[in-house]
C-alpha cells in the first residue's frame, strides 16, 4: 500500500530469523514458489515481521515478495472507515477480497507472467493497480489480518498478540484514532482472528519467540 509507514524494530527482526529458522528447510524441498502467510491483529506487527523474514530469506539468497491485504480492500482506507461508521456489521472478511488474492497468490505459483494486482494509496484513498513480474522470484507472503485463511499457502504464521498488547504500536503507526468506535472494531476482528490460531503452523507469541503449533 502507498502511504504505508512500517516501524520494523528488534522484536520483529527476531521473531522473523526464528520463524525463519523453523520453516528454511521446507523452502529450499519446495520444487517451485513457497508460499506463507503472516496474520494476526491490528498494530500485532504483520506488515513489520513480513518484510522482515523476507529480508532475513534474502540472507539465503532467496527472493521473496510481500502481498499486502491492505491493497485488497473493497473500498479505500477512508472511504472504508467512513462505512464502517454508517455500519459496523461492514468489519469483517467480507471488506476485503481475500477470492482475488488467493489467486493472485496461485497465479504467481503456477505461471511465469506477469499479474496484475490491486494497489491503494492510502494519502489519496484511491485504489489503482500494478503489474508485477514475480517469475523469478521464490517465496511469496501474503500478510493481514484474514490471510490465514487463504488457501494457495505452504506456511501460516499467526502473531498472537490481541488488543491489549498492540496499544502502544498502533499509537505509533497513528492511522486511526484510538477511541471506543476503534475499540469495537478490534473486538469484531478479534472473534473472527482468534479461531484462526488453530489453523496456523507457526505462532509468534507476545514475546516475539517463533514456535511451531503445535
Amino acid at each position: 500500500m502507498k502511504g504505508d509507514i512500517l516501524i520494523i524494530d528488534d522484536n520483529h527482526r527476531k521473531a522473523a530469523a526464528q520463524a525463519v529458522t523453523i520453516i528454511i528447510e521446507d523452502i529450499r524441498k519446495s520444487r517451485g514458489k513457497f508460499s506463507l502467510t503472516v496474520a494476526g491483529e491490528s498494530g500485532a506487527g504483520k506488515s513489520e515481521i513480513a518484510q522482515s523474514i523476507a529480508e532475513k530469506l534474502e540472507e539465503y539468497n532467496l527472493k521473496t515478495y510481500v502481498f499486502g491485504q491492505d491493497d485488497y480492500f473493497i473500498l479505500p482506507p477512508k472511504t472504508n472507515e467512513n462505512k464502517r461508521k454508517e455500519d459496523i456489521e461492514w468489519v469483517g472478511m467480507s471488506e476485503v477480497k481475500l477470492d482475488l488474492l488467493d489467486q493472485n497468490l496461485l497465479d504467481a505459483i503456477e505461471k511465469n507472467e506477469p499479474i496484475t494486482k490491486p494497489l491503494v494509496d492510502f494519502n489519496a484513498d484511491k485504489i489503482g493497480e500494478e503489474t508485477v513480474d514475480l517469475s523469478d522470484y521464490d517465496v511469496l507472503i501474503a500478510e493481514g489480518t484474514y490471510t490465514t485463511s487463504l488457501k494457495n499457502v505452504d506456511c501460516r504464521i499467526f502473531i498472537d498478540r490481541n488488543k491489549m498488547d498492540t496499544v502502544e504500536s498502533r499509537k505509533k503507526r497513528a492511522r486511526e484514532a484510538q477511541d471506543k468506535f476503534l475499540d469495537d472494531i478490534l473486538t469484531i476482528e478479534h472473534e473472527i482472528i482468534s479461531k484462526h490460531k488453530e489453523l496456523a503452523n507457526v505462532i509468534i507469541t507476545k514475546q516475539f519467540n517463533a514456535i511451531i503449533n503445535d
